[in-house]
């Protein structure tokens, strides 16, 4: 019931537009009276703020209904809970990993626009010599996700190997950076 009153409370209470209509969009056929003819109402639909809390509405009053009528509050919020092995990573360290990974591509991203703005090939050397560390950080995200499992052990080898093969082409980046900048710093020179 009260699920019932609340819906019909958050569409039926739609924000009046007293904005015009442009002339175009005018019927030829008077209306009954201007403020008519110039009233509409927004749909919730197209209001993203208003959609995002319609939604959220939706899943809490169809989490308490799953929930069953005799159960509490808090054993709906209950039933929503995972359980998870004791080796399972907390939420701060997954947003640790996640970020990471997330600054590690745009950092590949900016360095290859660097090198593509100012006209350094070796710049762009150093955005692909990134590459290996980014699948090494996909591998431990991976073995993670599925709780460290045993049968996925060879993603930790894996790991190591790119991190290994990562930190050679890093320095093979970083001697072609130093290699070309002293050309263009002798070429300057009268």
């Amino acid at each position: 019931m009260a699920i019932a009153s609340t819906s019909t409370l958050i569409f039926s209470c739609a924000k009046p537009d007293l904005r015009p209509f442009p002339s175009h969009i005018r019927s030829s056929t008077p209306s009954p009276s201007p403020l008519v003819s110039q009233l509409r109402s927004r749909s919730l639909t197209h209001d993203p703020i208003s959609l995002s809390g319609l939604i959220g509405t939706g899943l809490v009053a169809a989490t308490f209904v799953a929930a069953g009528p005799d159960s509490t509050a808090m054993a709906a919020v209950e039933s929503l809970q995972l359980s998870e092995p004791a080796n399972a990573l907390s939420l701060p360290t997954w947003a640790v990993h996640v970020s990471s990974v997330v600054e590690w591509i745009t950092a590949m991203a900016l360095v290859w626009k660097y090198g593509e703005r100012k006209g350094y090939e070796s710049w762009k050397g150093l955005s692909w010599g990134m590459v290996p560390l980014l699948g090494g950080a996909l591998c431990a995200c991976t073995w993670h996700f599925f709780y460290n499992a045993e049968s996925l052990e060879v993603l930790v080898a894996l790991q190591g190997a790119l991190t290994v093969i990562g930190n050679i082409t890093l320095c093979i980046a970083a001697f072609r950076i130093n290699k070309s900048t002293s050309k263009m710093e002798t070429s300057e020179e009268p």
